[in-house]
């Protein structure tokens, strides 16, 4: 054998092992491929990962959604993405992706139902439209689209979402306004339109987070607004037929606890919730608006599934209002956190309980409306409870208030002012913190109070300093 020859052969058995190794490589490949495949395909695996378009196709599967249904919302949803993916880094693409992780976490979670497709995707389609288009916003913003009455609220990393209770209200502001059918007419259509599945019945929910809760949460002040707005619009456009036994449905979540619904059951009745995913946080405005919306659509469209949830509620409510009534102001909410109305807050309330004494006489509604009313002439009441502190500490100068108030304190000694602090303080007995001089003798306090509403008061009084402990020789 020559050496070329040699050569030859050492050549083509080098060939013939290359392709063995290869056939190796692509059989373990298929292998691993095999192994990774074989936990989703087995039922005693991990679940496949649910994505919205997982979600969407198994909605197709069983027939949910049609051929041409799971299209539109396949390619909304891609085509959205892809429009994310584009824009620049900055405040419009935070909060189209934030729009788009919402979604997508409610495919996780299991809460991306059919009934839910409409209003996700109508929040989808705004939200592309107002970050191509529009301005930034401030939060809270409410924004409208050519075209469409439903209002939008801007929640910052959230994107612009629906806002039932706005949209109920505005269909009530319309219901008043002369010459507003047409108006009405589309509101209410739209309203219908993006009405979800909730609770054996439909519900008008919030899609974003808020508070500590996640999306899709209720709220019982916007589902009692709700029908209350829905009855008066029917009526005024003779749809009564049509419309009143879907929104009828809405009652569900009156009967429901919460999270599912905002029933909480006490033992004379029931509280109706501000936030269906926060039990024990129990708000006067939210409830007392809930009833009066629950009464009207009783007596709208007479029914008296809704008369017995009304007094189911009301029992609750003639015993809890009164609560709410510090003696100077109102209380915001109670138990989960107790806190003093704004001015806002107070205002809105006091035209709740209007609603509910004008509707049932119930004296404990009509007496708390007055005291209300009455708070927002009385000034505070102010006064320093400290009398004696030990000079050379940081003490609290403990100050008693009557209502939440803006109150400034100064603290002098002779002329010179030693302490001077201003500060919003609650109900009740409140301190500042002070670093109290070392020299020992009396000094002048003077407060002054102001309340939410306008109204001042002042005090002064005197607090004596204590000579400094003696400090221990070592």
């Amino acid at each position: 054998m020559t050496r070329s020859d040699d050569r030859g052969v050492r050549s083509r058995a080098g060939v013939q092992e290359r392709r063995r190794a290869n056939r190796r490589v692509r059989a373990r490949g298929r292998a691993r491929g095999e192994r990774r495949a074989r936990p989703l395909a087995s039922a005693a695996g991990r679940k496949p990962k649910r994505t919205v378009v997982r979600v969407l196709k198994r909605m197709r599967r069983t027939a949910a959604i049609d051929d041409p249904t799971f299209a539109a919302r396949r390619e909304a949803y891609r085509s959205a993405r892809a429009f994310t993916k584009g824009l620049d880094p900055g405040r419009r693409r935070i909060e189209m992706a934030g729009v788009i992780a919402l979604m997508e976490r409610m495919a996780r979670d299991g809460t991306l139902t059919v009934s839910r497709l409409a209003p996700i995707w109508l929040t989808l389609e705004r939200n592309r439209q107002w970050w191509s288009e529009g301005p930034l916003l401030a939060s809270g913003r409410r924004v409208g689209f050519e075209g469409s009455e439903m209002l939008w609220q801007y929640v910052p990393g959230q994107g612009v979402q629906i806002h039932p209770l706005a949209n109920f209200g505005k269909l009530n502001a319309l219901w008043r306004t002369r010459g507003a059918e047409a108006r009405v007419a589309v509101l209410l259509d739209e309203m219908l339109a993006v009405a979800a599945e909730r609770a054996g019945g439909i519900a008008w929910e919030y899609y974003f987070d808020f508070g500590g809760g996640r999306g899709p949460w209720v709220s019982a002040i916007a589902q009692g607004t709700g029908l209350q707005a829905i009855a008066r619009a029917a009526t005024l456009l003779g749809r009564q037929a049509e419309v009143l036994p879907f929104a009828q449905r809405g009652l569900a979540v009156f009967e429901t606890a919460a999270p599912d619904g905002v029933r909480e059951p006490v033992a004379d009745g029931a509280h109706y919730l501000m936030y269906s995913f926060n039990p024990r946080l129990r708000i006067l405005n939210g409830f007392v608006q809930a009833l009066v919306g629950l009464y009207d659509w009783a007596e709208i469209a007479g029914d008296d599934r809704a008369r017995a949830l009304f007094a189911d509620g009301d029992r609750a409510a003639q015993r809890e209002v009164p609560e709410y009534d510090t003696g100077a102001w109102s209380l915001y909410s109670r138990l989960a956190v107790t806190r003093e109305s704004s001015l806002s807050y107070h205002n809105l309330v006091i035209d709740f309980l209007r609603g509910l004494c004008s509707r049932t006489q119930a004296p404990v509604y009509c007496e708390t409306r007055r005291n209300f009313r009455r708070y927002l002439r009385e000034a505070p009441e102010v006064a320093v409870v400290s009398r004696r502190l030990r000079g050379g500490t940081t003490s609290p100068l403990k100050i008693e208030l009557s209502k939440i108030s803006d109150v400034g304190v100064r603290v002098l000694r002779g002329d010179q002012v030693v302490f001077s602090r201003a500060a919003q303080l609650g109900q009740g007995r409140r301190h500042l913190s002070w670093s109290v001089p070392r020299r020992r003798g009396e000094y002048q306090v003077i407060v002054t109070a102001t309340d939410l509403a306008g109204n001042t008061s002042s005090y002064e009084g005197f607090v004596e300093v204590l000579a400094p402990r003696k400090r221990k020789r070592r």
